[in-house]
């Protein structure tokens, strides 16, 4: 594991702290923001593969964090995408997980747990002027959405509460079919982090969901429901990999403008990379599908039922 988040001892035998963790006694210490409180952390996997090596950084920041400070860490399947998403993944993940030595106890959620709550909190930011219903096409979204030097545009920007009530209902009973609606918050087209830009919250998508049947056909993004699942679940530190760093002012926005319960810290830390290893998900899945491999746990994968497979010991894994 990188030498970033590693805790390694000082000349005489004391311990020193990663950021993460320095971060984590701040906020805990008399004074801090989460002074008296419990660190939560959790594990949110996208259950449509199984897990690899760069996920297990993750998932040991994540469990090992909690467990140094006498805190918890919920395991939730992050299935907001239902596109590619299967109960083989979601067993597989927890049996991974269970062999490295973590444990969730009764804390197993999954994000489609949320769609009722994340759409009222969504017809709350409307009703506050702070979200609206746009119908921009996806190539009308690309010319609109400005440059460093030009602000993004929607001419629906203005359009009245009510409207944007009632078009958003619709949305959600499948009146219109894909790609005529999106809801948008409403934040700031000429930010320098276009990730402000008035981001997409909501998409129509009729696809059958692994849980959900077809009881859905509006799914959240994932930089709207992740903020919110964290805080109903009354996570204290969101720690996650360095490409969320620039989705952080959104986070905190979605955090700050619904009514949820308490407002989580996010802090990221660099993914894993080994030379000459595929460390994408999405390659892995197509070597599977494509029968270049005999399944996830081939012995060549990098997954974690491949190294388990080709003998490694979830000590070594961990101390990696």
């Amino acid at each position: 594991m990188s030498d970033e988040i590693k805790t390694v001892p000082e000349e005489g035998g004391t311990e020193s702290q990663n950021f993460i963790h320095q971060f984590i006694q701040e906020d805990t210490a008399p004074g801090g923001r989460f002074a008296g409180m419990q660190v939560h952390t959790r594990f949110p996997p996208e259950p449509n593969g199984y897990l690899h090596i760069g996920h297990c950084k993750a998932l040991i920041i994540d469990f090992g964090s909690a467990e140094k400070f006498g805190g918890i860490c919920n395991l939730r399947m992050d299935d907001t995408n239902p596109a590619k998403e299967d109960t083989e993944f979601v067993d597989a993940i927890m049996e991974d997980i269970r062999w490295l030595g973590f444990d969730w106890g009764d804390r197993f959620f999954y994000g489609s747990d949320y769609f009722e709550k994340t759409y009222e909190l969504a017809v709350g930011l409307i009703r506050k002027g702070l979200a609206y219903v746009c119908e921009l096409t996806p190539e009308q979204f690309r010319e609109y959405r400005g440059d460093v030097g030009t602000p993004a545009r929607s001419p629906w920007r203005d359009r009245p509460v009510e409207e944007s009530l009632d078009l958003f209902e619709r949305m959600k009973n499948g009146e219109f079919p894909e790609g005529k609606y999106t809801l948008r918050a409403k934040i700031d087209l000429a930010s320098g982090n276009f990730n402000m830009r008035d981001p997409v919250l909501y998409r129509i998508r009729y696809i059958e969901h692994h849980r959900q049947g077809t009881k859905w056909c509006i799914f959240p993004m994932y930089d709207f429901a992740h903020p919110i699942q964290d805080a109903l679940e009354g996570i204290t530190h969101s720690l996650c990999s360095l490409e969320y760093e620039d989705h952080r002012p959104l986070y905190d926005w979605v955090i700050d403008h619904t009514d949820v319960p308490c407002k989580p810290r996010q802090i990221e830390f660099a993914r894993l990379g080994i030379n000459y290893t595929v460390m994408s998900k999405r390659k892995l899945r197509a070597l599977v599908e494509g029968g270049y491999v005999s399944g996830w746990d081939d012995p060549r994968m990098p997954t974690l039922c491949g190294l388990r497979r080709r003998g490694y010991t979830p000590a070594a894994i961990r101390n990696f």
